[in-house]
């Protein structure tokens, strides 16, 4: 009995080791599970009822969700970049730029610009929504371009319209203030059961339609060959600058979708600071939830995983009283352990 028992648990944790290193969606998972116990754990259990408890973790995973619900929406956008074995250092000066975009479309102030010819209301809110993803699209379509027809390395090429991009924003910007109208606020507070969810909730949507787009388009294929071969996929009959256009124009209209989540969330945003640090987030739960450096190897679902183990860390750092400055520090031993794990797997 004793030794069908040792047999068992070596199988186990065989199987374990095997599954841990070899599929990165379980080793990913295990991770979040452990760091849900340990929030779970310092929440604490000293509440007048089990309803109340309830209600406390409940409240506090609502909060979690909503406050990095734009974060999860760039993040899966910078999936398909880097699994093109490209990367974007501009997501958080993007941001800026957009929001102030549509915040001066939608300003009811004297100097908004649609109220100036007559448009107000939702009409107005279409026609600025519409016009930041357009300038969204727009601003990854320049960086596309710059990748593949100025032949720049990307890192170069974003980190240049990373400073172009707030830099213009704040100089433009300066002294004006714009009046995002309490009516555009509700695409983000317009509460659903009595909670508010609606930024969860467009980032669950999103997250479903770039999973379909990763399964089940050629499109989808075309990234992952591109990533993993350049050469071999142009030989395959792929347009292989036309994906990684396509790639950075994706990923710009998923910081406009953020944009305007924030602008809804808050109605305003700080032209210095808004966005800063997004694109470490972002990279940070790509590559946490198993999606390669090199490219040619990534996972949707990995990395609304990999936000969540973020954005908990975060919360659990936050709960046990660690100071702001070094919760970065966690995140950069994050990122490299999973990059080192990553190397590991590939040369075994």
């Amino acid at each position: 009995m004793n030794l069908d028992a040792e047999t068992e648990k070596q199988n186990f944790v065989s199987w374990f080791v095997q599954s841990w290193s070899g599929r990165p969606l379980f080793s990913t998972g295990v991770v979040l599970a452990v760091m849900v116990v340990l929030q779970t754990l310092a929440l604490g259990f000293d509440f007048p009822s089990f309803g109340d408890w309830l209600l406390r973790w409940f409240m506090n995973w609502n909060n979690i969700l909503r406050n990095n619900a734009g974060i999860g929406i760039i993040s899966l956008g910078m999936t398909f970049v880097i699994i093109s074995g490209g990367i974007d250092l501009a997501v958080g000066s993007t941001l800026v730029a957009i929001g102030a975009v549509v915040m001066v479309l939608i300003d009811t102030g004297p100097n908004g610009v649609l109220l100036k010819i007559g448009i107000a209301g939702i009409p107005a809110y279409i026609v600025a929504i519409a016009a930041g993803v357009a300038f969204g699209a727009l601003l990854g379509e320049i960086t596309g371009l710059l990748v593949t027809k100025g032949k720049l390395p990307p890192f170069i090429a974003t980190l240049g319209t990373m400073k172009i991009c707030r830099s213009v924003t704040q100089h433009f910007m300066q002294g004006y203030t714009p009046q995002v109208p309490r009516g555009f606020l509700q695409i983000a507070s317009f509460p659903v059961a009595g909670q508010l969810v609606m930024p969860i909730l467009y980032w669950l949507f999103f997250a479903v339609i770039f999973y379909i787009i990763s399964k089940r388009t050629a499109f989808g294929r075309q990234v992952i060959a591109v990533g993993s071969n350049e050469r071999a996929a142009r030989l395959s009959g792929v347009n292989v600058q036309r994906v990684k256009r396509m790639v950075y124009t994706l990923i710009g209209v998923m910081v406009a979708f953020s944009a305007i989540l924030q602008v809804a969330r808050i109605g305003s945003m700080d032209y210095a600071n808004a966005g800063s640090g997004n694109e470490m987030d972002a990279i940070s739960a790509v590559i946490v939830g198993g999606t390669s450096m090199m490219g040619g190897r990534g996972f949707i679902l990995g990395t609304v995983f990999g936000t969540l183990i973020i954005a908990v860390m975060n919360n659990l750092l936050n709960l046990l009283g660690v100071p702001p400055f070094l919760r970065e520090a966690f995140k950069g031993f994050i990122v490299i352990g999973a990059v080192l794990l990553q190397k590991r797997e590939s040369a075994s």
